[in-house]
């Protein structure tokens, strides 16, 4: 009977059609509440519990924070709308399939690799943010901002229990991740807003006069913590918009926007982006300025418990399953698209094994500004390689995926774009100090570029025979 029951529910499982390697059907397209949805419930999430006070402990003013956060998620939403979302609409394809035609299946098994454990880390990342909250009830001892490695046997298991959960909703699939989505945006934003406002009176805050005063004195001071560099209007910029750079110039977000009925709907990037990444990422440095005043806990969980009782502790947990979820299913896809004989869901399981076991380390948590900033510029170049090749070699006279075109295993423009564009910005980064938050504009024109002129050559020798 049991063995009966399995077979029926892996037979249900297999049946769950996410266009694993053809275009997106038109009786599957998404209207644009789907969109704005999935969109708040990944942006107004988990990380949001943690990037806000890192802001303060780089010491960053209140005057760059909200200039730099206004430009930085414009520029973000201008990218999904403008550069991911045109060709996720007119190819229907997830973006490890479409980049296969490019690149030819042997790179992309590599890109896939790199691809798919970046997620994993970033997932492990939020549901190490959930893990913090659901340990308070239990009185498990919460990581902090120096620790590297587990810091209790009760924190393993609360890691590895929320992994479970978290994986299963995304092995069924995209539709039920945005309806998740949908449901808890709309309250994850009032809780952290309700935190915000609730903790203001205890750090001076009397009347709206007040609001500059304080948050230039004991909120956004432009001093800061020990061992952490000063950010600038231009840090808040640039991190802003290419904190999800693997999504948008990257193209990872192909893998949801091939759903959308319009380009437009790439727009709806902005619901995430100023819900979350500019009221959520303010609500919770004024969080933790009171948790570094009195001295408490600045993990995401016990600051949210301060702003909000148990009210704080479901929204840390929700908010790190709506970011985990989405994260998930694309490194599913991405390892799903190099093993044509295992089952999505079976790709999914194995990944969200990995993703919790990297969850049980909160150095991914607490170094997040950094993790992100690396994971995006690992992953940019191809995003540039497919930008390039769907929009400019027809320019100029060349074809598009030439790999598939020519029957080809591997494309040494593709690959030699990647390695070289990677190795430049990492030259601009030690020989001429530019830090890691710079490197991912010019490294996309510097792929771009590269890809196009291998490209030409590679074609123009192809063409002499």
């Amino acid at each position: 009977m049991a063995t009966m029951v399995s077979r029926s529910l892996a037979a249900r499982l297999d049946a769950i059609n996410e266009f694993d390697r053809a275009p997106v059907s038109s009786d599957r397209l998404q209207g644009s509440g789907n969109f704005i949805g999935i969109y708040a419930g990944e942006h107004v999430a988990g990380t949001e519990f943690v990037i806000g006070p890192l802001f303060v402990a780089h010491g960053v003013t209140a005057g760059d924070l909200l200039g730099g956060l206004l430009v930085g998620n414009l520029l973000a939403v201008l990218s999904w709308a403008f550069v991911c979302a045109p060709i996720a609409v007119r190819t229907r394809l997830n973006l490890y399939w479409k980049l296969r035609r490019i690149a030819g299946p042997y790179l992309l098994v590599v890109y896939n690799l790199v691809n798919a454990l970046m997620f994993c880390f970033l997932a492990g990342a939020m549901i190490s943010v959930a893990a913090t909250a659901v340990g308070i009830p239990f009185n498990i001892s919460m990581p902090g901002l120096s620790d590297l490695y587990p810091t209790s046997a009760g924190w393993v298991v609360t890691v590895l229990v929320i992994g479970c959960a978290v994986t299963l909703l995304a092995i069924l699939g995209f539709e039920k991740i945005a309806r998740f989505s949908k449901v808890a945006a709309p309250w994850l934003l009032l809780v952290f807003v309700a935190c915000a406002l609730t903790v203001l009176p205890q750090l001076g805050v009397t009347s709206v006069s007040d609001l500059r005063e304080v948050a230039d004195t004991k909120i956004w001071t432009g001093a800061p913590m020990e061992g952490r560099i000063r950010f600038t209007f231009w840090h808040v910029t640039f991190f802003a918009w290419f904190a999800n750079m693997a999504m948008h110039i990257g193209m990872a977000d192909m893998t949801l926007l091939r759903y959308a009925r319009r380009w437009q709907y790439g727009f709806a990037s902005a619901f995430g982006m100023y819900l979350g990444h500019f009221i959520a990422w303010i609500a919770s440095g004024i969080l933790v300025a009171l948790a570094l005043q009195e001295g408490s806990e600045v993990a995401p969980g016990p600051i949210a418990y301060m702003g909000a009782g148990a009210a704080g502790l479901l929204a840390v947990v929700l908010a790190g399953w709506t970011t985990a979820n989405p994260t998930i299913y694309r490194a599913g896809l991405a390892i799903q698209t190099i093993t044509p004989n295992w089952s999505r869901w079976k790709v999914t399981l194995a990944v969200g094994l990995v993703t919790s076991v990297a969850a049980l380390f909160p150095a991914l948590m607490m170094r997040l500004l950094d993790f992100v900033a690396l994971y995006g510029l690992l992953l940019m170049p191809m995003g540039a390689v497919i930008f390039a090749d769907f929009w400019l070699c027809p320019r100029l006279g060349l074809h598009q995926d030439f790999a598939e075109r020519t029957g080809r295993l591997f494309s040494w423009p593709a690959g030699l774009t990647w390695l070289l564009t990677l190795g430049l910005c990492l030259g601009l980064n030690r020989w001429m100090d530019v830090e890691i938050f710079f490197l991912g504009l010019p490294g996309w024109f510097i792929a771009t570029l590269l890809y196009l002129g291998f490209a030409v050559l590679q074609q123009r020798r192809a063409a002499a025979g």
